[in-house]
């Protein structure tokens, strides 16, 4: 999808810089993926202490030899 923005180009140059990506689409994209694994990350950790675990679960029954 192609789409205009604009963008801090004294970041980008460092984004390019430090991101070892060749273009600045690449770039972008890897940014783009990085930012939404931390925040699905940092959503994960606001669910600890907050999950009912079941203290009975064996969890070594429920695998399979294949």
């Amino acid at each position: 999808m192609s789409t205009n923005v604009a963008i801090d180009e004294g970041l980008l140059a460092k984004a390019l810089e430090v991101g070892g990506e060749k273009t600045k689409a690449a770039t972008v994209n890897k940014a783009l993926r990085e930012f939404v694994a931390r925040r699905e990350q940092r959503n994960l950790l606001e669910l600890f202490g907050k999950l009912d675990w079941d203290e009975g679960f064996e969890y070594k029954r429920e695998r399979t030899r294949t």
